[in-house]
């Protein structure tokens, strides 16, 4: 499938900001089954841009303003092409053990997924191979934390989430995250956006939207999205990876001046073919 996507966001200032140093996480990236075409990034105010690669292996625009401005807009336009969901094979626990030094970043509990009592409780016990009880957590979650659409906030833990049993897809990400690698299943947090349509009409522009989910690492990296409990394939567009979302925020900065700022987001796709 091939697929456009335009996201807009930025800030608007209580007061003029006088400069501005940012990251944009926007450039969907080529990888397995995706390929990236072609990609453009501008901002308003102009802004020098400069690209460069995260250590999770994610393109990020940096940029400064140094005019006075109360409002910040950046823009980015992709096309990308997908692939269906593939799996890569179902790895023993041996092969999973034998790799945790090479994991053990993915495997450790990171600032939105550290697991309480009751998410160990939760993991543990579970029998079968790593990929059925990579099914069996997912199922868990998806019974236990329902999606609530603003029901948190970007500050959410996992923990938070599972005791409320709401969230949304991003919560549901860091709740799985934190089952699998109490499980001992490295996992990881993929941010980007997904077509709502099942079947998208070619040339017709929809409202999109950011999402989140978790590849696992079965022998070799499995994407599922767990808020809609398929696994990640054609309708899912890779932006950036991470331990958990504070790895992979779409757009961040510090500023001088401007008082307090408000968030604004928007994102559409469109099937090319």
């Amino acid at each position: 499938m091939r697929i456009e996507v335009t996201h807009t966001t930025g800030y608007t200032y209580e007061r003029e900001v006088v400069s501005s140093y940012n990251e944009a996480r926007l450039v969907p990236q080529t990888g397995s089954g995706q390929m990236r075409l072609k990609s453009s990034v501008r901002t308003r105010p102009d802004a020098l841009l400069h690209r460069y690669w995260d250590y999770w292996g994610t393109q990020v625009t940096a940029f400064d303003i140094h005019v006075p401005h109360t409002a910040l807009e950046v823009t980015c336009t992709s096309v990308v092409d997908t692939a269906p969901a593939t799996l890569p094979g179902e790895a023993p626990w041996e092969v999973l053990h034998a790799a945790a030094d090479e994991h053990v970043e993915l495997l450790r509990p990171s600032p939105r997924t550290t697991p309480d009592a009751d998410l160990v409780a939760a993991a543990s016990g579970l029998e079968g191979t790593p990929y059925e009880v990579m099914v069996a957590l997912v199922a868990l979650v998806r019974e236990k934390v329902a999606y609530v659409p603003g029901s948190t906030g970007v500050a959410t833990s996992a923990v938070e989430a599972w005791a409320q049993g709401k969230g949304v897809c991003q919560d549901i990400a860091h709740v799985t995250l934190a089952l699998l690698r109490t499980a001992g299943i490295p996992a990881r947090y993929v941010s980007g956006y997904l077509h709502p349509q099942k079947e998208p009409v070619v040339g017709e522009t929809v409202q999109g939207e950011s999402h989140a989910w978790i590849e696992a690492w079965l022998g070799g990296w499995w994407g599922f999205d767990p808020t809609g409990g398929v696994a990640a394939g054609e309708r899912h567009v890779v932006v950036a990876r991470g331990r958990d979302y504070t790895d992979v925020s779409p757009l961040k900065g510090v500023y001088a001046g401007g008082g307090s700022q408000t968030l604004g987001v928007s994102v559409s796709v469109t099937r090319l073919s």
